[in-house]
């Protein structure tokens, strides 16, 4: 196979000072890369996990898109900015030596679970195709309305001074910057996020990631061992071994019957018997289909079948 045919996952550790789209031109310069994309966004002071979408792969993005995501974030009390981090101006500070570690617990846990999030002003949710930041640089700050998202838990790490340091499972959608603002806001003295770390995404952890300077080191797409297998890459996913007929059907674009698919079982992402992907023999990748709501056969999400 040409360098320039091999297809993957990149998982990286985003260093901090440098945006999401920063980092992916920076690794497309690496010889036999095509395409790149990413499957979510990191606010330029954040590091931490990042799924790069190489090649053929870039197709896969939306399979990751929504799944949970793992923190680790420091909240900095009785301070407030405009962007609810580190990186804002200061609106506010307030005293917090009165506010006993217990308070602190006690607060903490009122935000785990389904709750509701007002997006921050500064981020790169779009109004009429604009980001929210473009608006709130310009001194007409655009407030979204606030939309559900699901803690699954907020673990304190450690609580020191005006300084709390948590680890946090979270939905997709969530602002871990929000929930530093509401959660000093609960405590009577405002706060802001003072740093954060993408642990977990998509399946993978922080332990799976390969440092921007160690990628750049290769040089070539070729040179980088740790590049995952788009099956691999969707191991949340049912998988379906293709035997010569269905090879043929999707070859052909033909419909795959309910009857065809075995495993279509929930994915262990929660998705439910959404996703099924097909493979061959080898384990490479040959579609990604679906159920058809209204009939007994799967949909094409996705075909990858390379003779």
């Amino acid at each position: 196979m040409k360098d320039n045919d091999t297809s993957g996952i990149l998982i990286v550790d985003k260093p901090g000072d440098m945006s999401s789209a920063g980092l992916v031109r920076r690794i497309k310069k690496l010889s036999g890369i095509t395409k790149i994309g990413h499957t979510g966004t990191l606010d330029p002071m954040a590091t931490g996990v990042m799924i790069c979408t190489i090649n053929r792969a870039t197709r896969l993005s939306r399979f990751f898109l929504e799944s949970p995501k793992k923190y680790t974030a420091v909240l900095k009390l009785g301070i407030e900015t405009d962007t609810q981090d580190a990186t804002g101006s200061v609106l506010t500070t307030r005293p917090v030596d009165r506010i006993s570690e217990q308070t602190v617990r006690e607060a903490v846990k009122l935000f785990e679970g389904e709750i509701e999030q007002v997006p921050p002003a500064y981020s790169a949710l779009k109004h009429k195709g604009v980001p929210l930041y473009k608006y709130a640089r310009n001194g007409v700050p655009v407030i979204k309305p606030p939309r559900k998202v699901l803690i699954s838990y907020i673990k304190i790490l450690d609580i020191s001074a005006s300084e709390i340091r948590f680890e946090t499972k979270c939905s997709s959608g969530t602002y871990i910057r929000t929930l530093c603002a509401d959660i000093g806001e609960k405590l009577g003295c405002g706060g802001h996020m003072k740093s954060l770390r993408r642990t977990a995404c998509g399946g993978f952890d922080i332990t799976d990631a390969m440092a921007l300077k160690d990628i750049e080191a290769c040089g070539s797409l070729a040179d980088i061992t740790t590049l995952v297998s788009m099956s691999d890459a969707l191991s949340f996913m049912p998988a379906q071994v293709a035997g010569d007929q269905l090879t043929e059907k999707i070859k052909h674009g033909k419909p795959v019957t309910f009857t065809e698919i075995t495993k279509n079982q929930t994915d262990t992402a929660g998705n439910g018997r959404r996703f099924v992907k097909i493979t061959d023999a080898r384990n490479q990748l040959l579609a990604v289909v679906c159920p058809d709501e209204a009939g007994d056969r799967y949909n094409y999400c996705c075909v990858f079948y390379n003779p």
